[in-house]
């Protein structure tokens, strides 16, 4: 047993380490049969309560893909041909000519379509440069420049969809690009068409907004504090308080996740702040007093809760509105945070005056900055509100979610602006991004729609949690009455080699997809296909008299070359699966990777130690 005790150890910890990671997806099942058996006001009280632990198990259970739980999959294409007409400074017949062939040619593929465009002005003999850029340029650097655009333009249509599907608050959503111009977004949970069509295909809207005075803004969120601890305000007699009085306790009970019944007994000094300022507990302002407040991202949604609320509506100016910020920024303490602006509702400017923009690097102080070109009105307008508003910040937002809140430092005149600030080239790249959303935008088109309804989700996880099922027991009851007891010991190692898998795409936080538990069906046969040849030798050292302790090494010595070339070569398999596969085809072979490694740690080390502590009893396994 000495001489097993480091495996043991190292399996112990090993199954130990499973466990820990597959916790959170066994609390988010409990968390969500309560959910369900609760209604109305219990469920919200529930939720509310609980909101820290449920996006914690959320944030770390086995993922569940689309075919699993429902929801829907689009497929998007960016009209690149589209784009590159609109910023082609001449149009003559060849050009109108070639576009329709480019189209044709392109339009079943995913490819890029800028070489195929670009070999047919070559193919034509005419240069480049008579429809783009300058006339001394080459067509190479025409290309160039082509090239760069049209991923810009994809970079942006991305950004923009990500950013919609943010607000629109889908879980765990997935949004990646495919080929040169498609992009695929999978929304979990998600059902209603018609809406998802809105959200994904509607014009970017992207307004420039003055921010309001840190003293307005303040005062705005000290009115909303002192109304949650029952401070009506416009009223101080005793019966305006009176039917009052409950409207800031249901607010307070929903932002605080308290019954709104009961005051808490903590006495603690955070319990005393949270009871005094219930929203500046989960509203942090800034200290440098510029009218911004900070949110901790798991605190966001009972923010926007309250918020939403009319009486809460009601205490906030007209011409006032909070915006969040696209992006969180991390603390020292590896916390997240969102910060809430404060800024007019009426927008000064919209995208749609913005001809140019491009991200740069300053050349006096090597700072990232974003040079911006506005059309002639855009210039007119641009002049008066920087003029009127020097010292002062002017918001950027995309789809109501703020990007940058850079200060007026001068008058700008004639429509060119030097954007400052960032703290980094990709800041200053997204923000390029979020300003030439509303220039010259390519237009992005649905070309393929899968609804998966939550029925069908759990129809898929049923079918395939049977299979699973079914395979493993042909397979425990087979290896038994062939193999007797190393049989049983294999089956051992295979419910081992089942909580690993589940474990690591627990750890990683993967998605399992109706695929992926193919590959853990095909898994399992692979695992019993190591014991097989494992026992196989074993049963042949055994016959030429050999010693059982002696049988069972040189067995597993000599089956090892074998497991190892089978195992490596389907792993290699798998790893070509997952790097040119997309969707099932990547969670197949993720799956089938785990399991390989599952496979190899098990079926080499588990049953081994087993074997080895019988025969230091004097126990001769059966072999069949």
């Amino acid at each position: 047993m000495k001489n097993q005790l480091s495996k043991v150890i190292l399996i112990l910890a090993a199954v130990a380490l499973s466990l820990v990671f597959l916790y959170p997806t066994y609390e988010d099942y409990q968390h969500r049969q309560r959910l369900q058996a609760l209604i109305g006001p219990d469920s919200i009280s529930y939720l509310d309560q609980h909101q820290d632990d449920i996006l914690q198990a959320r944030l770390k259970r086995i993922k569940l893909g689309l075919d699993l739980q429902g929801g829907m999959r689009v497929v998007l294409e960016v009209d690149v041909l589209q784009l590159l007409d609109d910023v082609a400074k001449n149009k003559d017949e060849n050009f109108q000519a070639i576009v329709a062939e480019v189209r044709t040619e392109t339009g079943t593929n995913d490819e890029s379509v800028v070489p195929a465009f670009v070999k047919k002005f070559q193919d034509r003999g005419i240069r480049l440069s008579r429809y783009y850029g300058n006339i001394r340029d080459t067509d190479e650097i025409v290309a160039a420049y082509l090239a760069d655009e049209t991923e810009k333009a994809i970079d942006r249509a991305i950004e923009i969809v990500r950013n919609r599907v943010d607000q629109y608050r889908v879980s765990e959503p997935n949004i990646q690009k495919q080929g040169g111009r498609r992009i695929i977004v999978e929304l979990p949970g998600v059902k209603d068409e018609r809406e998802v069509r809105q959200l994904l295909q509607g014009t970017a809207k992207l307004e420039f907004r003055l921010m309001r005075d840190p003293d307005i803004a303040y005062r705005v969120m000290q009115t909303i504090d002192n109304y949650l601890v029952g401070k009506v305000p416009g009223d101080t007699t005793k019966s305006a308080a009176k039917a009052e009085e409950q409207k800031p306790r249901d607010a307070l009970a929903e932002l605080t996740g308290t019954a709104s019944t009961s005051a808490p007994s903590d006495t603690s000094e955070e319990a005393k702040f949270t009871r005094e300022h219930p929203f500046f507990t989960y509203v942090m302002p800034d200290q440098r007093n510029s009218g911004e407040g900070f949110v901790e991202e798991k605190n966001r949604d009972r923010v926007i809760r309250l918020l939403e609320r009319k009486d809460i509506q009601r205490l906030i100016p007209t011409d006032f509105e909070f915006l969040w910020s696209a992006k969180t920024f991390g603390s020292a303490d590896g916390k997240k945070f969102y910060t809430l602006y404060a800024t007019k509702k009426t927008p000064e400017l919209t995208g749609g005056v913005i001809v140019d923009a491009r991200a740069s690097v300053d050349p006096e102080d090597n700072r990232p900055i974003v040079n911006m070109e506005m059309n002639n009105e855009g210039s007119r307008e641009w002049a008066r509100l920087t003029g009127a508003n020097i010292n002062k910040r002017i918001s950027i937002a995309l789809d109501n979610s703020v990007f940058s809140a850079p200060t007026v430092q001068n008058k700008i005149v004639g429509g060119r602006s030097r954007i400052t600030g960032m703290e980094s080239p990709g800041e200053a790249r997204l923000l390029e991004i979020v300003l030439k959303a509303g220039a010259l935008p390519a237009p992005v088109a649905i070309i393929e729609q899968r609804t998966v309804g939550p029925s069908l989700g759990e129809d898929s996880i049923r079918s395939g949690l049977s299979a699973t099922a079914y395979a493993f027991i042909f397979t425990v009851l087979f290896m038994i009455a062939y193999y007797r007891t190393s049989g049983t010991i294999a089956d051992t190692a295979l419910l081992f080699n089942l909580l690993f898998i589940l474990g690591v795409l627990a750890g990683f936080q993967a998605t399992l997809t109706l695929p992926g538990i193919a590959g853990i069906i095909l898994t399992i046969g692979m695992a019993v296909d190591a014991n097989v040849l494992i026992n196989e030798r074993v049963r042949e050292e055994l016959a030429g008299g050999k010693t059982m302790r002696a049988a069972i090494d040189a067995g597993y010595d000599k089956a090892f070359s074998a497991i190892l070339d089978s195992n490596i070569t389907t792993f290699l398999i798998g790893i070509i699966l997952y790097q040119f596969g997309t969707g099932p085809v990547q969670g197949f072979a993720l799956t089938l990777m785990i399991g390989i490694a599952a496979t190899m740690f098990s079926a080499l080390l588990i049953t081994r130690v087993i074997f080895n502590m019988l025969t230091d009893r004097n126990i001769s396994p059966n072999f069949g």
